[in-house]
């Protein structure tokens, strides 16, 4: 399966194109697993913080941190993009 065409050079893209070209392009059952896991993570991270009582903590840093370490961020959502991307890819082969 070809994920993406011949014309577009991958590495000339950012890991978020290539991140929304591959959920477009791949085998829909494939990327609904992957992003079940993304929001299960999210779900067991948000769970991790409210049993530790820092869901108030944890808003308040989801609405300043990306103003206050925008690269850090950046780099965070990134590194997902990429993962995510290879997890759906090694699947399509």
């Amino acid at each position: 399966m070809q994920l993406f065409d011949e014309d577009d050079d991958f590495l000339s893209t950012t890991p978020r194109e290539n991140f929304y070209q591959v959920l477009f392009t791949a085998n829909r059952n494939i990327v609904e697993n992957e992003v079940d896991k993304l929001i299960e993570r999210l779900a067991v991270a948000e769970k991790m913080l409210e049993d530790q009582g820092l869901e108030e903590e944890y808003e308040r840093q989801v609405l300043s941190m990306p103003i206050a370490e925008p690269s850090e961020i950046d780099n965070r959502k990134n590194s997902l993009f990429i993962e995510t991307v290879g997890n759906i890819v090694t699947q399509c082969e």
